[in-house]
């Protein structure tokens, strides 16, 4: 196995611990990149100021630099450092704060309504919730949904040029509908406040924003739905007690991380632990396995609903840690919710699975998602 093939395989748990037994950064010989597997040293890393979200030298990746996609690539905060980073993230995380804090059951359970796919309702759910916010109509929620899955196939190597063209069409329609559709109240109206330099800025980082939260939203669902499966005595739990479920959403992301690792790119020469990197290193960062780590949560192989205190490194830490943990939480454990309400057999379906190809996301892809309408 190796740290890339680890994020869809069945069990990966047991590989990261043996990565773990080391206290330093590994040498991976093979992908000719560091491995970062301890919280401490993950940590350390994602916390460096010479450990940047792209290399140097190619800041978008060459295969979608010419189009619209690479375009809106180019500027997004998660891929960027300093201002280009900071700025937008300054305007975008109190308004996804205080999104995360209102009570939207209600309309997530209507959207779960209109869903009849377990697969459809995982990247679809937490989008739509996004977009309705940002003031797109209903009725328009389902292609904003379908293009922003579309625009995700850039941020992977896997895509093939089938997607990226795709991914292309997506950029751009994406931003002709956010120019028509978009209204001045709700989150935008939050967002709206800083100062942007243009409206491309905006824009892109909207597109972003729904980016994000499209994939890791959906195996944070749907990695969800499995543990209930797997566990019958914890939808008992939650039945009983409703409020549990923001507990059980966010152990699941510690627990089954749905974004298993990521990257940093060595910007000069830097020392980490006992490690000296040279400009141009990568490192692999293993989020998973960090959550794992005894250092970081007792006890860590077990499910425990009442762990305190949860460190949870799936969403990122330091200065790139994704502002949308809250609300990614808060959809995820309102979607579980509204499914255990509405269609308890559910439940059922999410027994079958394989994990949708990926180098880094841990998303099931059920066999028999059927939702009853």
């Amino acid at each position: 196995m190796t740290p890339l093939q680890a994020a869809t395989h069945a069990d990966p748990y047991a590989y990261y611990a043996g990565l773990r037994l080391d206290s330093e950064l590994l040498f991976d010989t093979v992908l000719n990149v560091w491995i970062a597997s301890r919280a401490k040293t993950v940590e350390a890393v994602l916390a460096h100021p010479d450990c940047h979200v792209r290399p140097s030298h190619e800041p978008v990746p060459a295969a979608i630099a010419q189009g619209p996609a690479g375009q809106v690539f180019a500027q997004l905060m998660r891929m960027n450092e300093g201002a280009a980073h900071a700025c937008p993230r300054a305007a975008i995380a109190p308004a996804l704060a205080a999104l995360a804090a209102q009570d939207s059951a209600n309309g997530v359970g209507q959207l779960i309504d209109t869903m009849d796919n377990l697969n459809t309702l995982m990247f679809t759910l937490p989008v739509s919730v996004i977009a309705l916010q940002l003031g797109v109509p209903r009725d328009q929620l389902a292609t904003v949904a379908a293009l922003t899955r579309d625009f995700v196939a850039c941020l992977t190597p896997l895509s093939d040029a089938a997607q990226l063209r795709d991914a292309d069409g997506a950029a751009t329609r994406l931003r002709q509908m956010f120019d028509g559709v978009l209204e001045e109240a709700g989150l935008l109206a939050h967002i709206r406040t800083r100062d942007w330099g243009s409206p491309d800025g905006l824009t892109a980082n909207l597109i972003g924003l729904l980016s994000q939260t499209c994939e890791a939203s959906a195996g944070l669902i749907g990695n969800t739905l499995v543990m209930l499966h797997r566990r019958p005595d914890l939808v008992e739990q939650l039945q009983r007690t409703p409020a549990l479920a923001v507990a059980l959403v966010e152990e699941v992301a510690r627990y089954d991380s749905p974004v298993q690792n990521t990257r940093r790119f060595v910007a000069a020469r830097c020392t980490i632990g006992n490690r000296v990197l040279e400009a141009g290193d990568t490192v692999l960062v293993l989020l998973a396995s960090a959550n794992r780590d005894p250092d970081a949560n007792p006890d860590p192989d077990s499910f425990l609903l009442e762990r305190a205190p949860r460190r949870i490194f799936s969403f990122g830490s330091g200065k790139h840690q994704c502002p949308g943990q809250k609300i990614a939480s808060t959809i995820a454990s309102q979607a579980v919710l509204a499914l255990l309400r509405r269609q308890p057999e559910s439940i059922a379906g999410a027994g079958r699975f394989s994990y949708w190809p990926s180098l880094n996301g841990r998303i099931p892809r059920f066999e028999d998602g059927a939702l009853n309408q």
